[in-house]
């Protein structure tokens, strides 16, 4: 299994506050990794810096073999990194069909839109309508769709499942699951229900005060979440 991301000591945090404490991960590629932990863990930082949204204080990001450390958002963005965020991950004002073609960045809209709504029927029928007024679940299929209107490297997402009826959660993992599978690029998917990210998950890490507490497959996660222990041994992920 090759490593698409590769995370060494890495500190950040919000001007004097540091919120990752020397963190570590190794993202594989054409794999789903999962980065659970309690609110105030980090998860939220750590994907930002790890978008270029935040410098980090120390510590190296390197991406497929390359160090992008201090590498700007917009190139990293450009080179194939998406970011889902946990709120406005689509843009109000614009129509469904507007969305999608600020997705697409250049891809033709209509191939792009099919794209989506072969994977989301419910967005064909909302179409024209303003993506303000989706319900929260149709907004987060629009969200994710950015990463079917266009080819991506490393796709970042933070919080899919948060407030969503199970059922639903369900239909996004499942499209996510596809894009693992039909693409060779790498899925980081932070959560804090490991019940529900566990089955799709290759990788798993979980985060704790801003540090790494396990890292491993899912079957070797401590009962409970793993949030209470240390981690001695970081297991390998190739």
């Amino acid at each position: 299994m090759s490593v698409e991301l590769q995370v060494r000591g890495l500190r950040a945090g919000y001007g004097p506050v540091e919120v990752l404490h020397g963190v570590d991960l190794d993202v594989p590629t054409g794999r789903i990794s999962a980065v659970l932990g309690p609110n105030g863990a980090g998860k939220t930082t750590l994907l930002r810096t790890l978008a270029g949204l935040i410098t980090p204080a120390g510590g190296t990001v390197r991406w497929r073999g390359r160090d992008v450390t201090r590498r700007l958002a917009y190139r990293r963005a450009r080179d194939g990194l998406l970011l889902v965020p946990d709120e406005g991950g689509v843009f109000a004002d614009l129509t469904v069909a507007d969305n999608v073609a600020v997705f697409a960045a250049g891809r033709p809209a209509e191939t792009a839109f099919a794209a989506v709504v072969e994977a989301f029927p419910v967005l064909g029928e909302r179409r024209d309508q303003l993506a303000g007024t989706l319900s929260g679940g149709e907004q987060q299929m629009l969200a994710l769709s950015r990463a079917l209107a266009r080819p991506f490297r490393l796709l970042l997402i933070d919080e899919l499942s948060r407030g969503l009826a199970a059922p639903l959660v369900t239909q996004l993992y499942r499209v996510l699951t596809g894009l693992a599978e039909s693409t060779d690029a790498a899925i980081v998917l932070v959560e804090q229900d490991s019940a529900a990210v566990l089955p799709i998950a290759r990788v798993v890490y979980m985060l704790r005060r801003g540090a790494v507490v396990f890292a491993g497959e899912p079957a070797d996660l401590p009962s409970g979440g793993g949030s209470g222990y240390a981690l001695s041994s970081r297991s390998g992920t190739s």
